[in-house]
């Protein structure tokens, strides 16, 4: 995959142009024409439909006239809520954490996912748009064109350029409205919050990354704690195993940077204890003021209408009681192991909670709650009635550096069942005939900061009597030189073999440089690469990009783009190709390698090849362009082995796993190359 850095400069003319349906795809309209529409709604959310199309439906469209697949159960419930008054007022903040705010934002999403065609999806989004709080619209929308077959190949414009208030400080905010009343374009330069008085500063560009944030929000859509089988036409296999996977890899890749800042790998949270770092988040709701601060070394406190701490500390012994038993209880009395592959599954939904969790009144929502019972910290009491916190929306909670202690206390209870499994045994690990014989680098590994820019357009307000201009923010963010590896595998097994290789790393040392040891090392492995690949008889070389890594994807076009590209293809007739952004789950693509330090820091990389047609759960991954390994459209999880093997299980003797001939190690350095 390909690093994408476009430069959004938005302007929008006073009306959108309208283009006719299209027929050839699933919905009755074009796959350009869907993301036209799509593009339209949530351009300038808080103003006006540009649209002509989509505005005069606002007006003429009636959901009780739709087609849908539940009988438009969804839409008169929607509707009798909307004609009692009882939804929320628009130009007000919205958090999915808010039970009451999340609901009325998934009657949307049902209304949407239960549209059977295209009219009756686009009919909906124009009539709510205009009605409903624009935050629930937003999160609808984009929940909706995630798991819709409508929109299958549809792709979301990236969420900082359509609530860009989530994303940027508040002073770079205001600098925009200067700019749009004087009708002046601007590049505004934002900086990360806080000082250099502040250790926390060193870190602040990874957890303040605009695409880190869409990084996380992006799969919390996909694998969102909400979704209830009974209501969709799908399972999502494996999604508290997934939930378990994707906050593990945010923890140990942010131990990796600060060790490459000269920092100790961050410490978890403690509900008994003070929550030592503080944080300003320097941003502010569109409406709605400004998100609360936290001082340093402030003691958990009760937050009213949420929880107690006393109760965060019961559901916890609840679960870790759970986990030394080896199994849970069902909510009928049932004993659920977890001594096994699956448990790690189990054990993820019942910490979010989900609504796969087997008995959420007795273990609770621990991850949820702590989310709310963090960022409620600066008002636990509702004193000064202060908005949500960063921590109470998945796309600022990266922000607030206490994010990743809280998830650092989760990852030591997934860490404490792991460890409960026996080890792998050489039998388990060996791929019989096939060896690693060589790992070659093609040149020095080496990260920087560049500068990337995105619109402020749809930050500012909007009037049709004046023209946009452009207006951006500049940022700094992490990025690396792409790279290739050559990895030499012979194949003795006479026949050719279906092979999947897994490439991890982990910083080798400490922050006092004591080495890690082996089984420590290997819980704060990043995973790097995975791939299926067909080993010929005999040698094989081969070469794998950086560009390539299956748990990356590249950065989503701007807004601006995307709307020129589908407005072409529309004018043209010709087909649209976003293909490499449909999904958007992994990492960007610049985060692969974590940042470097000028004399070189030394990671351990270690590379395992399987049995293929043993791990790969679907066919043909071989040839997947566009795999990912956080799971497939249909959610089938396309590996049959858990995350992170064979690493997720402890390792009493490493010689074990280096005595088996599909398992090499190399040492490496990642260099950091600092502005000139």
């Amino acid at each position: 995959m390909k690093l994408l850095v476009l430069c959004a400069l938005v302007s929008a003319a006073a009306a959108w142009p309208n283009f006719g349906m299209m027929a050839d795809s699933p919905g009755g309209a074009s796959d350009a024409q869907k993301q036209h529409d799509v593009n339209s709604i949530l351009w300038k959310i808080y103003d006006k439909i540009r649209d002509p199309h989509l505005e005069q439906l606002s007006h003429t469209f009636n959901p009780l006239s739709g087609h849908y697949d539940d009988g438009g159960v969804s839409a008169r419930r929607l509707m009798q809520e909307l004609n009692d008054e009882r939804l929320l007022e628009q130009k007000h903040w919205f958090s999915l954490f808010n039970t009451r705010q999340r609901q009325e934002a998934l009657m949307l999403y049902d209304v949407l996912e239960h549209s059977t065609d295209w009219d009756t999806f686009a009919g909906n989004a124009a009539f709510f748009r205009v009605r409903m709080n624009e935050g629930e619209f937003v999160y609808a929308v984009y929940a909706a064109v995630t798991h819709s077959h409508l929109t299958e190949h549809v792709v979301l414009p990236p969420l900082y350029e359509v609530t860009p208030h989530l994303f940027t400080n508040s002073e770079v905010i205001q600098a925009a409205y200067k700019a749009k009343m004087t009708q002046t374009a601007a590049k505004i330069l934002s900086r990360f919050t806080g000082s250099k008085s502040n250790p926390e500063q060193r870190v602040a560009y990874f957890g303040e990354d605009i695409g880190m944030n869409t990084h996380h929000v992006t799969w919390h859509l996909e694998f969102p704690f909400w979704w209830d089988d009974a209501h969709e036409d799908h399972h999502i296999e494996r999604k508290g195993e997934s939930f378990f996977w994707v906050h593990h890899q945010l923890t140990v890749r942010f131990d990796a940077e600060r060790l490459s800042n000269y920092l100790d790998p961050v410490d978890e949270l403690h509900w008994d204890d003070v929550i030592s770092e503080g944080f300003a988040p320097h941003t502010m709701y569109k409406y709605g003021g400004y998100f609360p601060s936290r001082p340093d070394n402030v003691k958990f406190e009760d937050v009213d209408g949420v929880a107690r701490v006393r109760d965060m500390l019961i559901l916890e012994s609840r679960i870790r009681d759970a986990i030394a038993h080896g199994y849970f209880t069902g909510r009928d009395g049932s004993v659920i192991s977890i001594r096994d592959t699956h448990g790690i599954d189990i054990l993820g939904d019942v910490i979010e909670s989900s609504t796969y969790s087997p008995n959420p009144e007795y273990y609770g929502s621990l991850h949820n709650t702590a989310h709310v019972m963090l960022g409620r910290q600066g008002d636990p009491h509702g004193k000064f009635a202060l908005p949500p916190g960063v921590l109470e929306h998945f796309e600022t909670a990266t922000r607030d550096p206490a994010f990743f202690r809280l998830h650092k206390y989760m990852d030591n209870i997934f860490r404490e069942h792991k460890d409960s499994l026996p080890p792998y045994t050489k039998e388990d690990l060996e791929f019989p005939g096939v060896s690693i014989d060589s790992i070659a680098l093609n040149n020095r590994l080496e990260t920087h900061f560049e500068d990337f820019e995105y619109s402020l357009i749809n930050a500012v307000d909007d009037t049709t009597d004046v023209e946009d201009v452009p207006i951006d923010a500049v940022i700094s963010r992490l990025t690396h030189n792409d790279f290739n590896i050559e990895i030499g595998i012979t194949n003795n097994n006479g026949h050719e073999v279906m092979a999947a290789v897994r490439i991890f790393g982990w910083p080798k040392y400490d922050n006092n440089h004591v080495e890690f040891p082996f089984n420590e090392g290997r819980w704060n492995a990043i995973e790097l690469d995975k791939f299926w690949i067909k080993l010929a008889r005999g040698p094989n070389k081969i070469t794998r990009s950086s560009t390539q890594s299956g748990v990356t994807v590249p950065d989503v076009p701007s807004f601006q783009t995307l709307i020129d590209m589908t407005d072409e293809a529309l004018a043209s007739g010709s087909a649209l190709h976003l293909e490499n952004y449909e999904s958007g789950l992994g990492l960007p693509n610049r985060f692969l390698l974590p940042k470097g330090k000028t004399e070189g820091m030394e990671f351990h990389i270690v590379f395992f090849v399987s049995d293929g047609t043993k791990d790969g759960a679907v066919e043909g991954l071989h040839e997947s362009t566009t795999f990912n390994h956080y799971g497939c459209y249909d959610g089938k999880y396309p590996d049959n082995r858990p995350h992170g093997y064979p690493l997720d299980r402890r390792v009493d003797d490493e010689r074990i796993i280096n005595g088996v001939s599909n398992f090499k190690a190399v040492d490496i350095k990642v260099f950091h190359v600092e502005d000139n």
